[in-house]
């Protein structure tokens, strides 16, 4: 393999970056050239490719966001899409690809493959760490800190003024954020997609504090909670709890953004060179992870299909540090 390809799919994460950089030194290193793709599939199908060198991707790892961009592509969900973007790739002589992204990502290379056998190697890039094959996403532990950082700051307010907060966090299908944002933000409930908390047991909750001269309280929801949005939780609770303030912060894409943490580099840094050098042994639609500090390679049908369980555990610490 001489030219292979790298690009970012989906939506964004902090170390994003520094596996594109990761991407083209080694690749440099192994004296195998390597394109930038930008936007995605998209990109892909359009002939955003550009060739990039060791210089292209220097003061970069430090930054938010993607170099690359990130778009989603309709077409590439068409054969005549898909057929498009190997045309393209065949002008370049792009003979691998790695793909920084999620699910969708992977599912697109996978059939990809199948229809054109480009392979491609993954990169899991996601906030919500809610991929199965890796410990931790890029972007997870930056996302988890800038979450974190805005509890902190809402809680002094929330002490200083008697209030109830209802804090949204991304998690649509997944309480990966939600539940270390609960631990360390020291909240009294957590409400997440993998486990039914009804309106009633917050109000108990809610309640019994109350009952014992407890003033202030933090509600963590992911977004894809079965009992609705923060808001539309709060709305009911204060109904049944007129005595008690009740206010609402969704944080939204502010936890997608700025800085990563020295983790989310390290992990990205890592998961970037375990990508070249698994394509260069020939591997194909698989995902870069790290499992028990080991480097995994696992099937992009596994990543895509299996469900990444959380420790019941994390959720009983809630309970128990709550009290």
């Amino acid at each position: 393999m001489k030219k292979i390809g790298v690009f970012t799919s989906g939506g964004d994460s902090p170390g994003m970056n520094a596996c594109i950089r990761a991407v083209v030194r080694t690749a440099v290193h192994k004296g195998i050239e390597v394109y930038g793709i930008k936007r995605g599939y998209r990109g892909m199908i359009k002939g955003e490719i550009t060739r990039l060198e060791s210089n292209s991707v220097s003061n970069i790892i430090q930054k938010g966001g993607t170099i690359l961009r990130s778009a989603r592509s309709k077409e590439f969900t068409t054969k005549e899409g898909r057929r498009e973007a190997y045309e393209q790739l065949q002008k370049f002589g792009i003979e691998g690809l790695v793909a920084i992204g999620g699910d969708g990502t992977f599912t697109g290379a996978n059939i990809f493959y199948e229809e054109f056998g480009i392979p491609t190697l993954g990169a899991p890039g996601t906030i919500d760490n809610d991929l199965y094959g890796t410990d931790y996403t890029i972007g997870y532990d930056t996302a988890v800190n800038t979450a974190l950082d805005a509890i902190d700051k809402i809680r002094d307010t929330a002490d200083s003024h008697d209030r109830v907060f209802f804090i949204e966090v991304m998690g649509r299908d997944s309480g990966y954020i939600a539940i270390p944002c609960a631990i360390g933000g020291g909240a009294e409930i957590v409400m997440i997609p993998e486990t039914e908390t009804t309106i009633q047991s917050v109000v108990d909750t809610l309640r019994t504090g109350w009952d014992r001269s407890k003033t202030s309280f933090i509600v963590i929801v992911a977004e894809g909670d079965e009992e609705g949005n923060a808001a539309d939780i709060a709305a009911q609770v204060q109904k049944t709890l007129p005595y008690m303030d009740a206010r609402v912060t969704i944080l939204g894409h502010v936890q997608r953004g700025g800085a990563p943490t020295a983790a989310d580099r390290m992990l990205a840094s890592q998961l970037g060179i375990a990508c070249v050098d698994g394509l260069l042994a020939g591997r194909k639609c698989e995902m870069a992870g790290i499992i028990n500090s080991q480097l995994v390679y696992t099937p992009f049908i596994d990543t895509i299909t299996k469900q990444k369980v959380i420790n019941p555990y994390y959720i009983e610490m809630v309970n128990i540090l709550s009290v």
